[in-house]
């Protein structure tokens, strides 16, 4: 699921999808197109909001937790663009750009798909301070599976899917094409790819 040869600790932004284990709806459920979200979705919240303070670098941008699977937009490195509308959905966020982080509409080969060698790259920007996306990812499925299993004393059940999807995001309309995505997933629930009852390459 990752683009060969692509540096994912350079600064850019991504859009990630992480589904439960078995698509199983632990999380909630969706009444009248607005997720209603339970105790496991609440820690799920819990530990989204987490990843920033856990990584200063990383900007946690819009995000929604749906029955069996979570989106967000995360980011590091770039400044983006402010969301006029924010969405008004359970588990939106609107992004903080970082001090000295680079503008994400000017920027050229940020978050851009292009790939960029992992070792030795004179170009990378922070290189100490740049997360990777896949330890961001595991750093939340890690902390978040853990607080879930404590709560309903499942110890070493796993919660969430091996794995995730992520999407490299290139550009300003793409970004907004992504938080619209977001915004609307709720109500898009019964013609969801991940729905339980819908045939998915989940």
């Amino acid at each position: 699921m990752r683009l060969p040869g692509y540096d994912y600790t350079q600064p850019g932004a991504y859009f990630v999808t992480i589904c439960v284990q078995h698509r199983k709806c632990l999380l909630g459920t969706i009444t009248d197109g607005k997720m209603q979200l339970n105790e496991a979705g609440q820690i799920v919240i819990e530990y989204l909001n987490h990843i920033p303070q856990h990584f200063p670098s990383v900007e946690l941008d819009a995000y929604v937790v749906m029955p069996n699977h979570i989106h967000g937009i995360i980011a590091w490195g770039v400044s983006l663009p402010g969301n006029p509308h924010p969405p008004e959905i359970v588990g939106a966020g609107s992004a903080r750009p970082s001090q000295n982080a680079t503008p994400f509409e000017n920027t050229q080969n940020v978050g851009a798909g292009s790939p960029h060698p992992s070792q030795n790259n004179p170009n990378r920007i922070n290189e100490t301070a740049s997360p990777s996306l896949g330890k961001i990812v595991a750093y939340f499925k890690y902390q978040s599976t853990k607080r879930i299993n404590q709560r309903y004393n499942t110890p070493g059940t796993r919660f969430w899917q091996r794995n995730y999807y992520d999407h490299i995001i290139r550009n300003d309309p793409d970004l907004q094409r992504l938080r619209e995505y977001i915004q609307i997933n709720p109500m898009k629930w019964e013609l969801d790819q991940l729905h339980p009852d819908n045939p998915s390459k989940w």
